[in-house]
This record gives C-alpha cells, sequence and structure tokens, in this order.
C-alpha cells in the first residue's frame, strides 16, 4: 500500500471530496440530501468569505479523507471549533487516518484558543462512537440537535 498524506485541502481537492461528503451521505441512508454543489464547495472554502476549514488525506493524487470544519462561538464558552464531517473511504480504514485528520482539527482547535471542540455522531453508528470513545471523547445524549432546513428558511415568516 502506498503512503499518504494529511494536507490542508486545496482548491482541487473538490471533486474528491464531494465524492466523500456523498459516500458518508450515502452511509449515513440520506444520500438525496446531499445538495451542495463543487462550485459552492469552492465559493465556501476556498472564496472571500470562507465558511469552513478543509484537511485532506490523499493518495496518488486521490483523495482518500477529509475533515471539515468550521469557527463558532458559544456565549457559555466562546471561541469552538465545529468538526462537520470527519470522512475516510470505507476501503481505507483502520490505517489511522481518521485519527490524523482528527489531530488536525484539533491542533486548528488549540492554535485558535477554543474552549471547545465539538461534533456530532448518529446514536447507530458503532463504529464512530467507538472511533471517538478511543481518542477519550465524551458523547453528550443530554442535548437535542434543532435545525430549520432551506425551505423552511424560506418559509419561515410565513408560517408563524
Amino acid at each position: 500500500m502506498a503512503l499518504f498524506e494529511i494536507r490542508k485541502g486545496r482548491k482541487e481537492d473538490i471533486p474528491g471530496t464531494l465524492a466523500l461528503i456523498k459516500e458518508l451521505a450515502e452511509y449515513e441512508r440520506a444520500k438525496n440530501e446531499v445538495e451542495v454543489t463543487e462550485s459552492e464547495l469552492l465559493n465556501d472554502g476556498f472564496g472571500n468569505n470562507t465558511a469552513f476549514g478543509l484537511f485532506v488525506a490523499s493518495r496518488e493524487n486521490e483523495i482518500i479523507g477529509i475533515a471539515v470544519y468550521y469557527h463558532k462561538y458559544s456565549t457559555w464558552k466562546g471561541r469552538c471549533v465545529f468538526l462537520e464531517d470527519l470522512v475516510v473511504k470505507e476501503d481505507e480504514r483502520q490505517h489511522g487516518i481518521g485519527k490524523l485528520l482528527f489531530d488536525e482539527v484539533v491542533k486548528v482547535a488549540k492554535d485558535t484558543n477554543a474552549r471547545r471542540l465539538e461534533w456530532q455522531v448518529l446514536d447507530w453508528n458503532e463504529p464512530a462512537i467507538k472511533f471517538y470513545q478511543k481518542l477519550g471523547a465524551s458523547l453528550d445524549p443530554e442535548w437535542l440537535n434543532g435545525k430549520l432546513a432551506y425551505n423552511q428558511i424560506q418559509n419561515y415568516f410565513q408560517n408563524i
């Protein structure tokens, strides 16, 4: 097996990044939920007003893993980093790639003095739960995740 590298994402990594996002969505039983396009990812990750940071694992010019994160703010804690997705191609798992990608996001949190690094994991995703527990993470069963989807946002003021 050829070696891989972990590095900051680049514009040319976006097609491989989107492919892994779609692979994750399929694994999470939501393959039809991916709406983001390559163009949006390029703009949001590398445009004038970036919305996310990206680390990739690559081997021979193929993206085999990604960590997508962004900065957020907690009124109780202050600056935080949110790990949106950590994905490693299924046939590339168990080689330490996920851990190395996670390490890079932890470095971002440390370097920016973030008081908390957060992420979500589905309650049925046992491999991911075990991965995070192995890293010493706390998984909080107490908080519910709320959201408004695009159509709900667009129609919000009509419905109240």
